[in-house]
């Protein structure tokens, strides 16, 4: 097994890795949480692994079961937090996450939104990106690779 990840991200480029290795990450609405007197939200996913998939992939080995993780990501420094498609009481509900972007509003400081699957997103306000991604520890396999509705057809 690879040894577990862990990333920091300071700009928005550095998100932009973070984001590839948290599509289709799955959390449950309970897993997430603004902590405003801290300045964090925090959040813990179950990670797939699009970097051990690639390299399988481009290896040509199968040896490797594709895998989640266990993954736990914070953003410091964040003002507010708002969400849309998402019902905060419903703590057992699913959500997919497909990317996280940044967008600048007055240099460094800007908006980070989580974007989910069927419109949801968690948007955050933030002085300025500071934001880590942990694997803490379980893996498992997955039961299958993602697919998007992007993804070119499988060549037979």
């Amino acid at each position: 097994m690879p040894d577990p990840l862990k990333l920091i991200a300071l700009d928005a480029e550095d998100l932009a890795v973070l984001s590839a290795h948290m599509q289709d990450a799955i959390l449950l609405v309970g897993d997430m949480a603004f902590l405003p007197r801290e300045a964090r939200f925090a959040m813990i996913a179950n990670r797939f692994d699009w970097a051990a998939a690639t390299q399988a992939a481009t290896d040509g080995t199968s040896a490797e079961p594709l895998m989640r993780h266990r993954s736990a990501l914070r953003f410091e420094r964040v003002l507010a937090a708002q969400v849309t498609g998402i019902d905060l009481k419903d703590k057992r509900q699913a959500l997919n996450v497909l990317a996280l972007q940044f967008t600048a509003t007055n240099a460094p400081a800007g908006t980070i939104t989580l974007v989910c699957a069927g419109g949801a997103a968690v948007r955050l306000e933030v002085e300025c990106v500071e934001a880590e991604l942990k694997d803490l520890g379980a893996a498992w396999a997955a039961k299958a690779k993602p697919t998007h509705d992007d993804d070119p057809p499988a060549s037979t």
